[in-house]
């Protein structure tokens, strides 16, 4: 049974389901340029983090936090070049899914499935909250506001009250909410409803083209540049800089005032916010040039994104004190509100802009996820009825309809922290497996016009990095080995515990990146693995590390729950049982 959970599928097979062998036939029309891939990289990317989830992140990091964009950008960009060659040898719609099933095979090919359930699905859950919160500004600006109660989840107010958190909404939503049965009745009723118009809308077959995208991207693109440019003006005429440097619970100024842990606990907010990059990599079968265009548009749009993202987390935490945004779920629209830099007609204009911006990306999403499952479903793997077309709409109608069930009913109980960490861990785990299925491929010739990864032998370098980064840490931070290996994981000293290791599963989880380090060395050493897929592993495992025990043991429950379904009908309706 081991090796049969393991059994691949053949890149010439693959190839010839899609009808991807030639340009006629049944393939996808190649019309897709570098240019046109660079923005839908950057469509996919810039939306509920540069629109939301920024706000977690500032609280967490302060201006700091500009560092863990630099840091999730090097991990994407280590990721995106082995999607890049992947997509290079399977130039085909699929993804991550159809990468692993052609690598690790098909158990890891369901588990990557899996974990995009969390990217697509569980991820617009999120982006379902962050249009509420857009959405229900803009209906304040008229005075058309909502009550509190409809406009929040429950976990958040239970959790400000329990917290007493300087949350006024949250404080509000609880006082005033109506009771039933003993149960206070609180829930994102705006959230809800657009779950439900934009599975309706995906039904039904809506279809974005490729000047619909663009034109979205623009529009995303003008409101960050206004907000760029207006608080920066302000930054500078009011002369906010010391915004930039503020003080932490103990009085200290610093860029970081959290410490570096601090930073660590936004990695969840910031890494969303690059969450998108890889669908690009969808693309494939309608790029004119995919060997040669995906990497640039992958890459080209990282580039863009990090530029933005640093200067964006610089206005916003240069216009308002960091310890302000708090519960803040429309950062970019609060920064111009009257208690801050007091512009309300930006406001409105960047809560009307974000609204349809974001509804753009909730059906992006909601579009790509039912579409993974079909894919799954006409392998085997999942019941038939997922790939079911509708024979009017030619829509995939019973998957839609799962999706929207999977995104609208944890509106009612959950919250956006919860999800932003699950939807990140989540992605953060399918990215490392990509970078190791990439180890795991087997050498090529090289040919033209093609992508080929570059090949740099680890077996020194690796090894170099890991022993230069332990002399660097030992020197810098003597205290810090000693701290990481103590075994006391409920220490709250105010010293190098509390700057790098906020709470004891940062510690535990950290320890075990050392570990995944060493081991790496070792295998780089004896197999001259090629370094940018090692990186890539390391880089994505190290920004695990930023994720609490409530975040892993949520993340392998759900994963618990994939491999039942997995083993109970998967495995024994898999396409290549009958091979």
């Amino acid at each position: 049974m081991s090796s049969s959970l393991f059994r691949r599928k053949e890149i010439a097979s693959i190839l010839s389901q899609s009808g991807n062998e030639s340009d006629h036939g049944s393939g996808l029309k190649r019309i897709l340029t570098a240019r046109d891939l660079t923005f839908f990289g950057i469509a996919a990317i810039i939306g509920a983090g540069s629109f939301s989830s920024l706000g977690g992140a500032v609280f967490s990091g302060g201006p700091g936090v500009v560092v863990l964009f630099l840091i999730c950008s090097i991990a994407c960009g280590f990721t995106a070049y082995c999607y890049a060659e992947f997509a290079s040898r399977v130039p085909v719609a699929g993804s991550a899914y159809t990468y692993a099933y052609a690598s690790f095979g098909e158990l890891m090919a369901w588990i990557i499935g899996w974990a995009l359930l969390m990217e697509y699905s569980i991820g617009n859950i999120y982006v379902s909250f962050s249009w509420s919160d857009y959405f229900t500004t803009l209906l304040e600006k008229f005075n058309l506001g909502l009550p509190a109660y409809l406009t929040c989840s429950y976990k958040e107010a239970s959790v400000a009250i329990h917290d007493n958190a300087n949350v006024p909404d949250l404080v509000e939503a609880w006082n005033k909410a109506p009771i039933l049965l003993g149960q206070k009745i609180i829930f994102d009723l705006p959230a809800f409803i657009i779950n439900i118009l934009i599975t309706y809308l995906v039904y039904r077959g809506v279809k974005e083209s490729r000047n619909f995208s663009n034109a979205m991207v623009m529009l995303k693109l003008v409101v960050i540049a206004i907000v760029i440019l207006v608080g920066g003006i302000l930054i500078f005429s009011r002369d906010l800089w010391a915004n930039l440097t503020p003080a932490n619970v103990r009085g200290e100024h610093s860029f970081m005032p959290n410490g570096f842990g601090g930073v660590m606990k936004a990695v969840s907010g910031v890494f969303f916010a690059y969450i998108g990059f890889d669908a690009v990599s969808v693309l494939a079968e309608e790029s004119k040039n995919p060997q040669r265009d995906l990497p640039k548009g992958m890459i080209w749009s990282l580039i863009i994104c990090t530029i933005i993202y640093i200067i964006l987390a610089l206005v916003l935490t240069g216009s308002v004190v960091y310890s302000k945004f708090e519960g803040i779920g429309d950062p970019l629209a609060f920064i111009f509100e009257k208690d801050n830099l007091d512009i309300h007609w930006m406001v409105i204009l960047i809560a009307f802009c974000a609204v349809i911006a974001m509804t753009s990306v909730l059906l992006v999403f909601q579009l790509g996820q039912p579409r993974i499952w079909m894919s799954m479903s006409r392998d085997g793997l999942l019941p038939p009825a997922f790939q079911k077309i509708h024979a009017k709409y030619k829509t995939p109608s019973f998957a839609t309809i799962v999706t929207g069930i999977v995104v609208g009913l944890p509106i009612l109980f959950t919250d956006k922290n919860f999800v932003l960490d699950f939807t990140s861990i989540g992605t953060l785990f399918a990215f490392v497996l990509v970078c190791g299925g990439v180890l795991l491929l087997p050498p090529r010739p090289r040919e033209q016009g093609k992508f080929h990864l570059p090949n740099i032998n680890s077996q020194w370098l690796f090894p170099m990095i890991t022993v230069l980064a332990c002399v660097v840490i030992s020197t810098q931070f003597s205290g810090y080995f000693k701290e990481l290996f103590n075994g006391d994981f409920t220490d709250k000293k105010e010293n190098l515990d509390h700057f790098f290791f906020p709470n004891g599963a940062n510690k535990f989880s950290t320890i075990l990146f050392w570990i995944m380090m060493v081991a790496m060395s070792v295998l780089s050493f004896l197999k001259k693995l090629s370094l940018i897929p090692v990186l890539g592993m390391m880089s994505c495992l190290y920004l695990l590390t930023g994720m609490t025990a409530s975040n892993w043991a949520w993340f392998f429950g759900w994963f618990a729950v994939g491999l039942l379904i997995y083993f109970f009908y998967g495995y024994k309706h898999s396409r290549l049982n009958h091979a």
